[in-house]
């Protein structure tokens, strides 16, 4: 991007206002578009006067990792269910029928639903740390209602949980945007060359590691409980999972909202229509490609339990989870693997190459399950290298693609709506699961899955944009020019990077879209006009 020199006269900063006032001096290397810019004589990298380099370089550092840690809480209540399920049928036979079973399961993604939609809204408007403070109350308030949970018959403890689970997944679904997000925006600051890889290291990564942590976590206590307390056994794990959010909640209280978002932040007057004619192709591919994701994932996450279970000879719940584990351990790999592909392929690519794993290795087990099953190890392998191929690719890349395809003043709700149809997915996934296990055959899930493997890489295709790890400042410039050009007078950022939208769009910067969000001249540097231009845009 362009570097820009000029010298602030006092007019200008009276025009900005108190709270993006200019110093009097020389601007230099200002972000185009970034009226609140300014040059401290003792901190140049400053941000704002009212924040220092080092303040906001150390909030973005805590951010980024205190995202991993609070998002592997939530891979954790993901995966809760998967050895929970196995013992609640062993626990309560004549009570926890299938249909429990799935109420039960779905009770957490309906929350998450809502959750990803509400809070996307939120860490749009109100900021990603308000947003990630309501999303770790809600885990951990949800946690305490489902380790708790009684009632007068078996059915109404039953009952209890699910509210609870909703409750859990309200805030696990709400991490999802706000985490996300914070972390993408974060990375982009500290760290813009390396941001996919570092992004899906504090995000996916402790998603998926949250599979084996629950099994981790199952066994240990099933080891000191015993078969003999299974009531036990399920209520310290639910009650752990309140304590993993807690440990960098204190660090989350005190982080900083991003740069961009202090920047780009439109909390009046959002002009949604003019958002889905600028990002309407984005949309259906993320949205799209996360629904099918989440549709395979999700049911086989957490019914993956059970499908080991009917195949162990003893019906041992400790050799399940033994199963369970090394189910998990295996799928981990597709998670570095996607991290180090995602520059070299690019994210479009790696997430095409993710879903024709579910193609190959989903037809291989469909196919062959009625041999495959009777070699358990192989079984579980070829299980787990299916799930990898789905960590790798659309694991990976669609929260990549989500944080990294949307401007800021809408990243947060775009991520929200797309995760939320991802979970829609996951619902929907969870409830036919089981009538298609009954009514078509275990080899169909996998088959099935196989056939999601094909439409995920026709969407992604056809729909998904490809990126290559721009500065996300660009598509926010980008996304604000357009705004202007199509009469759109708000204004965007907060505190002490507030200005008008019509202040500062920088010279040669196309309004002209796709559908993706994306200029037909990308190819165009911002702020690659003449001095004369950038001075007037600025």
């Amino acid at each position: 991007m362009a570097s820009v020199q000029h010298e602030i006269s006092d007019s200008d900063s009276k025009e900005l206002g108190p709270a993006t006032s200019y110093e009097k001096g020389f601007a230099s290397n200002v972000t185009p578009g970034a009226p609140g810019a300014v040059v401290v004589a003792e901190d140049p990298a400053a941000p704002s006067q009212q924040v220092s380099s080092g303040r906001q370089s150390l909030s973005d550092v805590f951010t980024i990792f205190c995202a991993g840690f609070a998002l592997i809480s939530d891979g954790y209540q993901n995966n809760l269910m998967t050895m929970t399920n196995v013992l609640f049928r062993q626990e309560y036979k004549k009570e926890y029928t299938s249909a429990v079973s799935t109420q039960v399961s779905n009770a957490l993604l309906v929350g998450e639903i809502l959750g990803q939609i509400v809070i996307g809204l939120t860490c749009d408007y109100l900021g990603r740390k308000t947003a990630i403070i309501i999303t770790t109350l809600m885990i951990v308030i949800g946690g305490i209602l489902a380790t708790a949970a009684h009632g007068i018959t078996i059915l109404g403890m039953f009952w209890m949980i699910t509210i609870a689970r909703g409750v859990v997944g309200f805030g696990t679904g709400g991490e999802y945007p706000a985490s996300s997000t914070s972390a993408s925006e974060a990375a982009n600051e500290h760290a813009l060359k390396r941001r996919g890889p570092i992004f899906i290291l504090v995000t996916n990564l402790p998603l998926s590691f949250g599979g084996p942590l629950a099994v981790i976590v199952f066994l240990i206590v099933l080891k000191i409980c015993s078969e003999q307390h299974l009531s036990t056994v399920w209520r310290v794990c639910f009650g752990i999972g309140c304590l993993l959010p807690l440990t960098v909640f204190y660090f989350r209280i005190k982080m900083l909202n991003s740069k961009l978002y202090r920047r780009g932040a439109i909390k009046r007057r959002v002009p949604y229509k003019l958002v889905i004619r600028y990002y309407w192709k984005s949309l259906i591919g993320t949205c799209g490609a996360w629904f099918l994701y989440d549709f395979v994932t999700f049911p086989n996450g957490v019914f993956s339990g059970t499908i080991i279970s009917s195949i162990v000879k003893d019906n041992s719940l400790l050799k399940t989870a033994e199963y369970q584990l090394l189910l998990g351990s295996i799928a981990l790999p597709g998670v570095f693997l996607g991290a180090y592909l995602c520059d070299i392929l690019g994210r479009k690519n790696t997430m095409m190459l993710g879903f024709s794993g579910y193609l190959v290795f989903g037809l291989i087990i469909g196919c062959s399950y009625d041999k495959i099953t009777k070699i358990l190890p192989l079984f579980v392998i070829f299980y787990g290298l299916m799930q990898s191929s789905g960590n790798l690719g659309p694991g990976d890349m669609l929260g990549l693609l989500s944080s990294e395809s949307y401007a800021t003043a809408v990243r947060g709700t775009c991520y929200g709506i797309s995760a939320a149809l991802g979970k829609t997915g996951a619902a929907v996934g969870t409830e036919v699961f089981t009538p298609i296990q009954n009514h078509l055959g275990k080899r169909w899930t996998f088959i099935i899955a196989a056939i999601c493997g094909v439409a995920g890489i026709l969407v992604t295709f056809f729909f998904v944009k490809d990126v290559r790890g721009d500065d996300l400042a660009n598509e926010d410039e980008a996304f604000r020019a357009f705004l202007v050009k199509n009469g759109w007078e708000g204004e965007m950022g907060e505190e002490d990077l507030r200005a008008f939208a019509k202040e500062g769009i920088p010279g040669g910067v196309s309004t002209d879209t796709d559908g993706y969000g994306r200029r037909e001249d990308e190819g165009l540097e911002l702020g690659s006009g003449s001095g004369d231009e950038e001075k007037k845009g600025l």
